[in-house]
């Protein structure tokens, strides 16, 4: 009778998922850290978050209460054209369209601030305006102190959906996660599937080495998968997180997360490959987590860090799977919309996984 090759690599697959969920690290590491992350994301106030603004094309900006403006800490200035500022505002990416009007005909007050904002930046208005006031009040004791005022301060509001604080923590925490799983969860499997004499007691039955190794993998995948799902449903039913397309949207996540995690493994082949012993997998592995976990966005955009810093961040391929799964989760975008972030991650698959078959260790 012929071997069962497909019949045998799931068996595998099957055991594997099975060692998983009786192991406590790997369901804490997994289950229990991004739920916490969740919760403490969630419940934090957003009352002081980062100010971008956009100064509109047509304002005028020569004048000292344009410089008072941009010399404020708390403001990031954003260039753009008017109509693509409208889309970010919108959607609660900028907190305001900033235009200076210079008035005619009358002394003081010599300007105007009209601001457009949206009812996604509702949290973040009020500040704006506190800044812009204390801007306008510093110049009135400078220059003014028995005119009225030097500018005054008219508002627009258009509407726009609420970009809360989840829902660009949770695809950066299932993303790490997926990253974790992915490098540890792998390293640690096939090492000791190599310590223990498990793979040469595969290599005395029929099965080829090819599956033993998909079956292990895939064992892996199903596990990860569950635990996107968790991630998923939790935050979205605790704590609004926005699946725009709902089903569609949670279906095109799961496909990201399948192809990140796919990538990721690769990365635990190669630390699997250059350990020497069961020590030196977690310096291994840390180096290619660390750096991503702090520069991915993960948790904070990677606009804050210094300019010379964000290049090294957008070479990430978890920066770019983070990308992916914010703009399909809030924008509304599909997978064929993100083909500029998947083409990173394809060229870090295929560079990574190279390097994994070079290094793999059978024994």
């Amino acid at each position: 009778m012929k071997y069962n090759q497909m019949k045998a690599m799931m068996a595998i697959a099957k055991a594997s998922l099975s060692s998983i969920f009786r192991s406590p690290s790997a369901v804490i590491f997994s289950f229990l850290f991004p739920i916490i992350f969740i919760l403490v994301f969630g419940f934090l106030s957003s009352s002081s978050p980062v100010i971008k603004i956009v100064f509109d094309p047509s304002s005028s900006n020569n004048n000292e209460l344009y410089q008072q403006l941009i010399q404020k800490k708390s403001l990031k200035i954003i260039v753009s054209t008017r109509e693509k500022a409208l889309e970010e505002l919108s959607r609660g990416h900028i907190t305001a369209i900033i235009s200076i009007k210079k008035l005619k005909g009358v002394d003081y007050p010599k300007y105007n601030v009209q601001l457009t904002t949206s009812s996604a930046a509702a949290d973040r208005i009020g500040l704006l305006q506190s800044l812009i006031q204390q801007a306008i009040v510093e110049l009135n004791q400078t220059h003014l102190p028995q005119q009225p005022t030097y500018a005054t301060v008219s508002s627009q509001v258009i509407p726009g959906r609420v970009y809360r604080t989840i829902d660009f923590i949770l695809p950066g925490q299932l993303g790490f996660s997926l990253l974790s799983a992915g490098v540890f969860g792998v390293a640690f499997i096939f090492f000791n599937l190599r310590q223990t004499l498990v793979l040469k007691r595969f290599f005395a039955t029929p099965i080829k080495r090819t599956y033993i190794v998909f079956g292990e993998g895939l064992g892996r995948i199903m596990f990860q998968m569950i635990t996107a799902v968790v991630i998923l449903t939790f935050g979205h039913f605790a704590f609004q997180f926005t699946l725009i397309n709902g089903w569609i949207t949670f279906l095109e996540l799961m496909a990201l997360s399948l192809i990140g995690l796919i990538i990721f493994m690769g990365f635990g082949f190669v630390v699997s490959g250059l350990a020497t012993s069961e020590s030196t997998i977690p310096p291994f592995a840390n180096l290619v987590t660390l750096p991503q976990f702090l520069l991915a966005g993960t948790f904070f955009p990677i606009e804050n860090f210094p300019n010379w810093l964000q290049p090294l961040c957008n070479l990430l391929p978890l920066t770019h799977l983070n990308q992916a799964m914010r703009n399909v989760a809030f924008e509304g975008a599909h997978l064929y919309d993100c083909l500029p972030q998947l083409k990173v991650l394809l060229i870090w698959g295929v560079v990574v996984y190279a390097v994994a078959i070079k290094v793999f260790k059978w024994e």
